[in-house]
């Protein structure tokens, strides 16, 4: 049974592919389009996953798309009209809902054949069900309590569940206007951080100031007794206009989301080039300790409703890996799971296990623990993408290749490192990465303005021996996706400056030998050499998406200040 699943007409656009329940490929849109968080149809994603199966549209038996247009229908119905939302807000709405209703028709332009020949059923999953069973059905719990927490989706922003066996049950939900969300993407927007999908700079601004604003975010979010929250209609926009969002050319934007009265208690707003000043840094670790706080708040809430000791949490939200590395110890909750894609692109993989697992009742698969199902270039693809750009290289064997590399990295140089199946989700994980010396003290600076040209306060992640986890980290827990944020132990940051921020913690990931051999062979032949087992590991992209193919690993190269590119066993050097 094939199952094809998307995420289509909203940020984040993806497909994937399951085979009697097992997922054999996934990828977002934006890796193929070139535009980050790519909205639209994602034809190209579906048209890798088909010729990654090596199967026709007509072998599909089923489709699923993480939206459905008649969830809370009357609900929405009921708002509209409680706000008179305008003309063209509940226009848009409309449109859209039209787009999501007719999947088979735009699949059938996007592969190029008959509307009437694609046999295949479709089925609309809601949003957050399709969040939920993202986690839930891919984690090793057989029975868990389920957080899903983002902006909106099918107009909810918030559910919580309990899963048991092949199926979950709702409990309760938050619905349009209330969202978590939105409310950090406000602030987000107020910090003068406007583009679709920059929350995470809030979150690496945080560690650099202090809480001195917690007594005036209480006046724009309140937590209620049902264990969720609700928001202060007077500072948000999107009670009365919508949340105003466009598409154009795939690339979302969202039009402010802040009131001018949001404005008069946290005075002027900043926009792109202001100076970061104190206030601004001090608000950013004000919101961020606050929506953990919430988080927190609902969990508790969740932990007494279920009794249960795992906790499978996602939605954008679950994005906030800081958060995440603080729920075991804010909580009562003991195990925890987050999907390598716990944003939108994660639908169409959870839409996908909903009707597998929950509609047509098939038993659950073992746990997903690994994310590399996106796309993979061959010896022969790499070496043409260099012959054409004139690139001279050379192609070693295994032993050499781990050799070279580890030196380089031993002797400061900073690796393009292209390898195997590229990552599902928003994290390189050692796959299309770029790799330095985490002992170096000046390798972020170095990176942030040589090669990412980003904001010098956002931190680089390290990436640890799975076996070596205890040895560097307060907490000793596995982050195969990178999703949680730990404590370094104090005693090993001064080892390690380049990947501990500022805070003394560091976003881990920790690497397995099972699931990615030759990442793990590489850190080990580092370690051999260092005594470190651990590399700083950034995504292989230059204010992009991250690379995909050869030639986009390449181009990286090329205009940047990479010292050495290893795609597969082939080796660029300058």
């Amino acid at each position: 049974m094939y199952i094809l699943g998307i995420n289509a007409y909203h940020g984040d656009s993806s497909a994937c592919l399951l085979k009697d329940g097992v997922v054999i490929c996934a990828t977002e849109e934006e890796r193929f389009r070139r535009i980050k968080h790519w909205a639209g149809f994602p034809s190209q994603a579906i048209l890798f996953c088909l010729e990654d199966a090596g199967i026709t549209l007509s072998e599909i038996d089923h489709i699923t798309i993480s939206r459905n247009p008649r969830a809370n229908f009357y609900k929405k119905v009921l708002y509209s009209l409680k706000y008179t939302l305008s003309i063209s807000t509940i226009w848009d709405r409309l449109m859209n809902s039209k787009k999501v209703s007719s999947v088979k028709g735009e699949l059938a332009n996007a592969i190029g054949v008959k509307e009437t020949d694609i046999k295949a059923q479709i089925h609309n999953i809601e949003h957050h069900r399709s969040h939920i069973a993202s986690s839930f059905f891919a984690s090793r719990f057989e029975k868990s309590a389920i957080l899903s927490i983002d902006g909106f989706g099918d107009f909810t922003s918030t559910m919580s569940a309990i899963g048991n066996g092949n199926s979950f049950k709702v409990l309760d939900a938050v619905n349009y206007p209330n969202s978590l969300g939105v409310f950090y993407t406000t602030v987000t927007q107020f910090l003068g951080f406007p583009n679709y999908g920059d929350e995470y700079k809030v979150m690496g601004l945080a560690p650099y100031g202090k809480p001195k604003y917690l007594k005036e975010l209480e006046e724009i979010l309140s937590l209620t007794d049902d264990g969720f929250f609700k928001l202060n209609a007077k500072y948000f926009k999107h009670f009365k206009q919508g949340v105003a969002m466009d598409c154009e050319n795939g690339s979302p934007t969202i039009d402010a989301l802040f009131t001018d009265e949001w404005i008069s208690l946290f005075w002027k707003e900043r926009v792109r080039g202001d100076e970061l000043e104190q206030f601004h840094i001090d608000l950013a670790t004000s919101v961020q300790r606050f929506t953990e706080n919430v988080i927190f708040h609902m969990l508790n809430h969740l932990h007494a409703k279920t009794g249960l000791d795992n906790i499978c949490i996602t939605g954008g939200v679950a994005q906030n890996s800081v958060a995440n590395g603080r729920i075991l110890k804010n909580t009562p909750f003991k195990n925890i799971y987050v999907p390598s894609a716990g944003h939108d692109a994660g639908t169409s993989i959870g839409s996908a296990l909903y009707l597998y697992n929950q509609i047509l009742g098939n038993q659950r698969l073992p746990e997903t623990t690994s994310a590399y199902f996106g796309k993979q270039a061959s010896q022969v693809e790499i070496i043409s993408a260099l012959d054409d750009k004139g690139v001279t290289y050379s192609v070693l064997t295994d032993d050499e290749l781990f050799e070279k590399v580890a030196d380089k990295l031993v002797d400061g140089g900073v690796i393009g490192w292209f390898q195997g199946r590229a990552e599902f989700g928003s994290r390189a994980l050692g796959h299309r990465s770029i790799l330095v010396d985490p002992r170096r003290a000046d390798a972020k600076d170095l990176l942030n303005k040589k090669i990412k040209r980003r904001e010098s306060f956002r931190p680089f992640a390290p990436s640890i021996l799975k076996e070596a986890v205890s040895d560097y980290f307060v907490q000793n827990d596995m982050v195969p996706f990178m999703e949680k944020v730990f404590d370094i132990k104090k005693e090993k940051q001064t080892e390690i400056p380049a990947v501990t921020h500022v805070d003394g913690t560091g976003r881990l990931q920790s690497v397995d030998i099972e699931i990615s051999p030759r990442y793990h062979k590489l850190i080990s032949k580092f370690a051999e050499k260092t005594g470190v087992p651990i590399l700083l590991n950034t995504s292989f992209n230059e204010n992009e998406p991250i690379v995909n193919k050869p030639e986009e690993a390449l181009d990286c190269f090329l205009r940047t200040k990479m010292d050495m590119l290893v795609m597969e066993n082939v080796v660029v050097e300058r």
